[in-house]
């Protein structure tokens, strides 16, 4: 959605992840993450430093770490602002860089054509990209920026995320420490009474977790406790290890421990959601390796890491309890490592509350971020509680899906909303249908209302559209879909409807959604897989079409079983969404070498 016209004041949230980083800000009052023109929000930290030009980041970056990776750097933010001295010989191993002492108190990263970089350099160049990023869709410069760090960074690091910043041409209007971003995000601001939350935030190379007292409209951090070299990274080097020793691999080159590390990051991805997964290994000079692995075995692995938070939250808890704080009235989980279920089980059993797992963990802090910069330039004011939203509120998105914009039980007034696309290239105009209900499909819940946005024709992904939902005092929803490029507003007002729900109706839809839960999850996780598997076999057909002559006969031949797998699951009468997953997911490990040729090519 583009922003409002004083540009002047606009500051931007940044999280600045170990692994994956986000930007965003409030518009309209309400906060948005920005996506890249692919939709993607989150882009890798990762880094490339080609010989010649200015250094690549996101996901060409990450493309080049299969074929460059002693010209790529990726999870610098565990030696940001770091001594050299501090760094163990084991951490050195398996971080893939070559570290090596600049000064007393300096680490520089030694690239494989001996030029030398610094983490400070290294996150400059993730933060310029974040603020092109912003530009691009803004339309306009930004120059301030509030950024996250974790709760425990010392002064040095907080000043190299500052100097970072700084050489990206962003000024700091204020660092915020990454747990206040999360309760932020998850909406503890809201209200006069006294809150006490705990984060649990296991990132990808950090981990930590805060008590915070909400009171008098101020966060305060009671206690923190963490561990900066502990993270889904390293949950990977276990992976990875377990693979090299269950399949007996020889010593690896730095090339093939890389592409290793991936295969073992996708293993961890996959089996979050999935009961098993198998995933393929290309090393440089032996034939293809397929990894099967299990949910179970991921958890046998992961367990002893997890273990390793446990005394962490006692040290933090136990230091609460010194200044008064008993209990907890939230536990939240942050982070793109606890989405594995084994950590909510862990935690229930630890410390005997339930854990409240955040509606896309992985961009908590990032939304915190923004909602901050948003109150910073005075776009986000306080609220006040008066009512609550019965039923989830939402639209329909391609496919038929409903996509939630604000949750059932939300505090009113409040106001969300997202920045949608056009799906389908040549669309004239998009139809916006208001949903209220609790279903997966748009066609179980009950539509509110419609407006109708006119699109200038072009390609898949050229439009944006940014979709507001504000509900006032007196439970008026007003929606507002704005198209970014023209800035022309389309709004809609449905009065009543979003609070006014009689009790039995708003009883008999939780009912339903409780009788078909399972049915409902099972046909959305297929149409998403649906739609996922359309959007790549078009894509594979363009990729093979244009540089296809460069595929190795092996890869070609590899490439057409995985389409035609996937074809063959999707014609099948019985709609299985796991094994359409799974198909999609061997046709994505399939194509590496394709996507690897058509960076290059783009290169050319």
């Amino acid at each position: 959605m583009s922003a409002t016209n004083d540009s002047t004041e606009l500051i931007i949230g940044i999280d600045l992840g170990t692994t994956e980083s986000l930007v965003g800000l409030v518009d309209a009052g309400f906060p948005i993450l920005l996506a890249d023109e692919g939709g993607r929000r989150m882009t890798p930290s990762v880094v490339w430093f080609p010989p010649t030009g200015d250094p690549v980041v996101g996901l060409a970056a990450q493309a080049t770490r299969a074929t460059a990776p002693g010209l790529t750097v990726s999870s610098v933010k565990r030696f940001l602002g770091r001594p050299f001295s501090s760094i163990k010989e084991q951490e050195a191993r398996e971080s893939g860089l070559d570290l090596i002492p600049l000064s007393e108190n300096q680490i520089g990263i030694r690239l494989s054509d001996q030029r030398i970089v610094t983490p400070v350099q290294v996150s400059a160049a993730i933060l310029r990209h974040l603020k092109e990023k912003a530009e691009v869709s803004l339309e306009h410069s930004v120059r301030r920026a509030v950024i996250t760090v974790p709760a425990y960074f010392s002064h040095h690091q907080r000043e190299a995320t500052i100097q970072a910043a700084t050489s990206a041409g962003l000024e700091v209007a204020r660092i915020i420490n990454e747990p206040t971003a999360a309760a932020l995000a998850y909406g503890l601001d809201r209200g006069d009474e006294s809150r006490t939350v705990a984060v649990y935030d296991l990132g990808g190379g950090t981990f930590d977790l805060t008590v915070l007292r909400w009171q008098d409209g101020v966060f305060e951090v009671i206690a923190t406790a963490g561990d900066t070299r502990l993270g889904g990274d390293d949950l990977d080097q276990i992976i990875a290890r377990h693979l090299r020793d269950q399949w007996k691999l020889p010593a690896l080159d730095l090339t093939d421990s890389t592409r290793l590390i991936t295969c073992a990051r996708q293993i961890k991805e996959a089996l979050t959601s999935l009961p098993e997964t198998s995933v393929i290994w290309v090393p440089s000079a032996s034939p293809k390796i397929t990894f099967t692995v299990s949910r179970d075995d991921l958890e046998r692995l992961a367990l002893p890491l997890l273990e390793r938070t446990r005394p962490i939250c006692q040290r933090a808890l136990a230091e609460a309890k010194t200044k008064g704080v008993t209990e907890l009235d939230h536990l939240i989980l942050v982070g793109g490592s606890t989405r594995m279920p084994l950590v909510g089980r862990l935690l229930g059993e630890w410390l005997g509350i339930t854990p409240r797992l955040i509606e896309n963990p992985d961009e908590a802090v990032a939304r915190g971020a923004v909602i901050q910069a948003g109150i910073l330039c005075g776009r986000v004011r306080d609220l006040v509680l008066v009512d609550v939203t019965p039923l989830t509120l939402g639209i329909e998105t391609f496919g038929g899906l409903m996509n939630a914009i604000i949750p059932r039980n939300t505090a009113i007034p409040a106001k969300a909303g997202e920045l949608f696309t056009n799906a389908v290239a040549g669309q004239t105009s998009v139809a916006i249908r208001v949903l209220q209900g609790e279903r997966e499909m748009a066609r179980d819940n009950w539509l509110l209302g419609e407006v109708l946005v006119p699109l200038p024709p072009g390609p898949k992904g050229s439009a944006r559209v940014g979709v507001q939902f504000s509900i006032n005092h007196d439970g008026v929803l007003e929606v507002l879909a704005r198209d970014t490029h023209t800035g022309a507003d389309h709004p809609l007002t449905i009065r009543h409807a979003a609070v006014d729900v009689n009790d039995a109706a708003v009883e008999a839809m939780i009912s339903s959604s409780v009788d078909h839960a399972f049915a409902d999850v099972d046909e959305r996780i297929w149409t998403e897989a649906r739609l996922k598997s359309e959007e790549m076999l078009a894509a594979v057909a363009m990729a093979l079409a244009a540089i296809g002559d460069r595929l190795g006969n092996d890869d070609r031949q590899f490439i057409e079983v995985a389409v035609a797998n996937v074809r063959q699951v999707l014609g099948s009468t019985q709609q299985d969404p796991i094994a359409l997953r799974l198909a999609n997911q061997k046709l994505d490990e399939t194509t590496e070498t394709l996507a690897v040729l058509l960076v290059e090519a783009a290169f050319d």
